[in-house]
């Protein structure tokens, strides 16, 4: 659905764990200016994971919860087809995954085609899927970051909409890598839901666009080397 000119655009946030990206969220939304015709509104937070952190953080931001639990179901295909119900419940204009430590099936991905965003802790389309902090200090890279992307069929393949690029330094662990690739998930994810919401993040096709122009294969890219 498409919210009215009226209708704040509602948010639909998908955890798995600590939710630390959706608390970057949920602040930023509520910081926004009330006046502001595009201000949005966190409308449910849902966990496939009963006992996910995450939950209690929703609650203590006076923010709907909801929990379904894929353990619960004999199969992707069930869990997928018994969450879009749930979140149909909301009528969401935009789906974020927020550490959600699922991954969709194909009718899942095309329900919430152009309106699912996710993050992904590196440069996409390097290191695809898990240990990522790892997998760039092994490979030697010199920089490492962080995407969010919208969601397509393909794992982690969808077209990007921003990057944070952090330089590797020569005392970094995957731990404390993450720590500061973290820092530029709760500033960009938070920059890319705004722009969805205001209408000028948007795909077509296989492409990301931001006021109606092609974004880069990288999409906007912010370098924190200084």
């Amino acid at each position: 659905m498409q919210a009215s000119e009226a209708e704040k655009p509602r948010i639909v946030v998908l955890i798995s764990g600590s939710g630390s990206n959706m608390v970057a969220i949920a602040e930023a939304v509520k910081a926004e200016v009330s006046d502001s015709d595009n201000e949005a509104e966190i409308v449910g937070v849902i966990s496939n994971r009963p006992n996910a952190e995450g939950l209690n953080k929703a609650q203590a931001l006076d923010l709907h919860t909801d929990i379904i639990d894929h353990t619960l179901y004999a199969s992707r295909e069930e869990f997928d087809h018994a969450l879009i119900r749930m979140i149909e419940d909301l009528k969401p204009d935009l789906v974020v995954l927020a550490g959600f430590m699922r991954i969709l099936t194909a009718d899942f991905t095309r329900y919430y085609e152009g309106r699912l965003l996710n993050i992904h802790p590196s440069l996409l389309p390097k290191y695809q899927g898990l240990n990522t902090h790892q997998r760039a200090l092994d490979a030697g890279d010199d920089i490492h970051g962080v995407t969010v992307h919208f969601v397509t069929e393909e794992l982690d393949g969808g077209p990007n909409a921003i990057q944070a690029i952090v330089p590797i330094l020569d005392i970094d662990n995957a731990q404390e890598l993450q720590k500061r690739i973290q820092v530029q998930e709760h500033i960009i994810y938070p920059i890319a839901v705004k722009w969805f919401c205001e209408g000028r993040l948007t795909m077509k096709g296989n492409q990301a666009l931001l006021d109606g122009k092609q974004l880069p294969t990288s999409g906007i890219q912010l370098d924190t080397r200084g």
